[in-house]
């Protein structure tokens, strides 16, 4: 028997437009974002998942309410906050313009995209990644013992981890990735 994972991230929120380090903070969903939503919930309207993931921020819950319209075979959603996006600690909700004015691009683009170094009081992406992973075992062990296949609204930094995990990549690879508004990953679960 083989089970599924449907994981996909959520539509474009009004920090992401304006280009704002958002983490933690919660920003809605634009109306760009929305349309992603639906394009999302459109490709997945033929699959079949029971149980649904989202973490406690908006843009994870409303993303996962579109798609969530055409499955009415999905009876639990679960929230789950090993899985938000990474924090940027004392740079939420600041421009990235502000910053890189601040501190140089050289600053910016490590406290931004390294994988090591955590930005003030935030995150880097090795420790969202080991949250990531936790969540990934248990939420595996789940689907085997329920026979369930799944969809999982996450974030853009949270992606990273999890698609390393389920497509082998490196650390360099993973970094590397940009996960789109409007499409969905795919993976089986071998039970």
């Amino acid at each position: 028997m083989n089970l599924k994972i449907y994981l996909f991230r959520h539509g474009q929120t009004y920090f992401n437009e304006t280009k704002r380090f958002t983490g933690w903070k919660d920003s809605k969903l634009t109306k760009k974002g929305i349309n992603s939503a639906r394009i999302i919930s459109k490709k997945l309207k033929n699959k079949k998942f029971q149980v649904a993931y989202q973490t406690r921020l908006s843009r994870s819950k409303d993303t996962l309410k579109e798609v969530l319209k055409y499955h009415p075979e999905c009876k639990k959603i679960i929230t789950d906050d090993r899985m938000i996006e990474r924090s940027y600690g004392n740079l939420q909700g600041k421009y990235h313009k502000t910053i890189i004015d601040e501190y140089g691009k050289k600053r910016f683009d490590v406290w931004h995209r390294s994988y090591n170094t955590s930005p003030p009081k935030g995150e880097s992406i090795k420790m969202v990644e080991k949250r990531v992973d936790s969540f990934i075992k248990d939420l595996i062990k789940y689907m085997k013992k329920n026979k369930v296949n799944v969809a999982i609204a996450a974030h853009g930094n949270s992606m990273r981890p999890f698609r390393r995990y389920l497509e082998k990549f490196s650390v360099k690879k993973m970094m590397e990735l940009e996960n789109p508004y409007d499409k969905y990953f795919e993976y089986t679960i071998k039970v």
